[in-house]
């Protein structure tokens, strides 16, 4: 179930969902730190299964929702790991306080995970603003729904029309269309934009779809190439 995709870097697939009656692929990621501890970002179902893959490699220390949307199973991997610390995405926070997530994520890394993981709050869109993630390391980008890119093999005619028109169809997957409607702030996404292209990678990891190893930061520029220029 585990796939190695970098160095002390690890994806675990999750079940299919829907939202808003769309399927959607799910992927959790899952990083080793340099003193062993594990980094969970993006929870799916906490199957006994997947609970010992996950165990078999290290210690869970980090439970990460980084984005309003992507909380619903952070409870269950708290419980099974109580010794980790849950952290959201600040809107999150605010929004489900009942999910007792322990710690909001700040505009710079913590120190538990900084120089292994370094990440950027792109905060341009007023209903779905997101973390992104570098995992240095294995000099990888992290996102979870501002870059989709659904593979087309699951879906029948229907789903990838919508899929297609909504950008986020393999292998053009981009910025959801529905997503851009909510940036009210371009010169704040632009800066967002710039500095996740500032950071070394060479593949992106994306929770929704097939992820990308090659090309990468082209594939990324050309998923916001909309935002124009300052």
């Amino acid at each position: 179930m585990l796939s190695s995709i970098g160095r002390d870097l690890w994806c675990l697939e999750g079940e299919r969902v829907r939202m808003l009656g769309i399927p959607f692929e799910t992927r959790m990621t899952i990083a080793r730190l340099a003193n062993g501890d594990l980094w969970l970002h993006s929870p799916v179902v906490a199957s006994a299964d997947r609970v010992e893959a996950v165990e078999s490699l290290g210690p869970v220390r980090h439970i990460v929702a980084p984005n309003k949307f992507h909380h619903l199973f952070v409870p269950d991997w708290t419980r099974r790991f109580p010794d980790a610390t849950s952290w959201g995405e600040p809107a999150l926070l605010a929004r489900r306080p009942d999910l007792g997530i322990a710690r909001p994520l700040a505009a710079r890394a913590p120190e538990a995970w900084s120089g292994v993981i370094d990440h950027c709050w792109f905060a341009a869109s007023t209903v779905l603003p997101e973390f992104v993630f570098l995992h240095c390391p294995s000099r990888t980008l992290i996102v979870t729904d501002i870059i989709q890119n659904h593979d087309p093999a699951t879906d029948g005619f229907a789903w990838r029309l919508v899929k297609r028109l909504n950008g986020i169809l393999a292998p053009n997957g981009t910025a959801p269309r529905d997503w851009r409607l909510t940036v009210r702030d371009r010169a704040a996404a632009r800066a967002s934009v710039a500095e996740i292209l500032s950071w070394e990678f060479d593949r992106i990891v994306v929770s929704h779809g097939l992820c990308v190893t090659e090309d990468a930061r082209a594939f990324f520029e050309r998923a916001f190439a909309w935002l124009g220029e300052n």
